[in-house]
């Protein structure tokens, strides 16, 4: 790459690219996927805009950073948005709108009015997915490592099934509010609130699942959580009696770590933060983690031997006015891609 015409201490570029940057994705180490899907969204919607949100912010964001500095050199490049997929998650985003309203009026997911709209849902979802497995498996064997940028929570799932043919073993930390535990939540068969689930019951190699954050979650996947070997949950408050009782950051981030196998998977829901940082996500839940909280054990979980062979952001949903929501997401996937970079030299 020549960096004759870029200045990375100048203006950002309003490129299209994130952060403006200027390598393509075959000059990159790294990609990132984009999908502007957000289809079974069960409260608000929103984060089939995400990423458009992410890059408009990502350009005021300053390239130096003390966690994985000058990483972005080896290149993080921008595989261009499907438009396709937004319109037609904004048109069947309207058809679940329907499901949804006519459970919580005392519909069953059985009844006729719900099958015909799931089944339609389901059968689009399931495309999705194989776009992003994929696209996902054509960067991977191009030797690309790979970040996908969401949409909702459901749309990693071909990635992650992509990595786990590549590497045979994956762990998973999972960082968001909610299990995502959920068996096909309101007839969805890949709803956002089920990416775990499937993961779990789909995927092959996939060795651990450590949860951080969780808020918010039902009776079965607690359950779940508890019977299944695979699943370590620290929950919110698990992590915020710990830190009251004296249990420094630090010292519940190794705890948190010493679950995770060689190779790491980070799935982001940035809902795993404080609604402070992104007051718009779909179904934002009190508590959660700051952003420096996040960064570091990211960061850690890169450490003594693992590294981050893949990763993804979700459920970034911009506001009417501002790019709060933006800029936070921006951050936060800087971050990812740096410990990314850095954890495979």
């Amino acid at each position: 790459m020549d960096f004759a015409d870029f200045d990375p201490d100048g203006t950002g570029q309003d490129n299209g690219n994130y952060f403006g940057l200027p390598f393509t994705p075959k000059e990159s180490r790294l990609v990132l996927l984009s999908v502007p899907w957000d289809v079974t969204a069960s409260y608000t919607d929103g984060a089939r805009f995400g990423p458009d949100a992410i890059i408009g912010a990502s350009t005021q964001l300053d390239l130096y950073d003390p966690v994985s500095p000058e990483q972005w050199r080896k290149g993080i490049g921008t595989i261009g948005i499907d438009y396709g997929i937004q319109e037609k998650s904004q048109f069947l985003r309207e058809e679940a709108r329907k499901v949804i309203k006519y459970l919580e009026g005392g519909g069953k997911v059985t009844d006729e009015y719900v099958e015909r709209r799931t089944e339609r849902i389901n059968a689009a979802s399931a495309e999705m997915n194989e776009y992003v497995y994929g696209s996902s498996k054509k960067w991977l064997e191009a030797g690309k490592l790979t970040g996908l940028v969401g949409g909702d929570h459901s749309t990693p799932l071909g990635l992650i099934g992509a990595l786990a043919e590549k590497y045979g073993t994956l762990s998973i930390l999972h960082i968001d509010a909610h299990a995502d535990l959920r068996e096909k939540y309101e007839g969805f068969e890949y709803s956002h609130a089920s990416i775990m689930y499937n993961v779990i019951t789909r995927i092959p190699g996939v060795e651990s699942l450590v949860q951080v954050g969780v808020r918010d979650l039902c009776d079965s996947e607690a359950q779940l959580a508890a019977t299944d070997p695979r699943i370590r949950m620290f929950h919110g408050w698990e992590l915020a009696r710990d830190g009251f009782r004296g249990m420094t950051w630090d010292k519940q981030c190794r705890r948190i770590v010493e679950n995770l196998g060689e190779n790491v998977y980070i799935s982001f829901d940035i809902d795993g933060l404080s609604p402070l940082y992104a007051p718009h996500t779909g179904t934002p839940v009190p508590g959660g983690l700051t952003f420096d909280q996040a960064v570091y054990l990211a960061d850690m979980a890169a450490s003594e031997g693992r590294k981050v062979v893949g990763f993804d952001l979700c459920e970034v949903a911009p506001g009417k006015e501002g790019e709060w929501d933006g800029n936070a997401g921006a951050r936060i996937l800087y971050k990812l891609c740096g410990i990314a970079l850095k954890s495979n030299q």
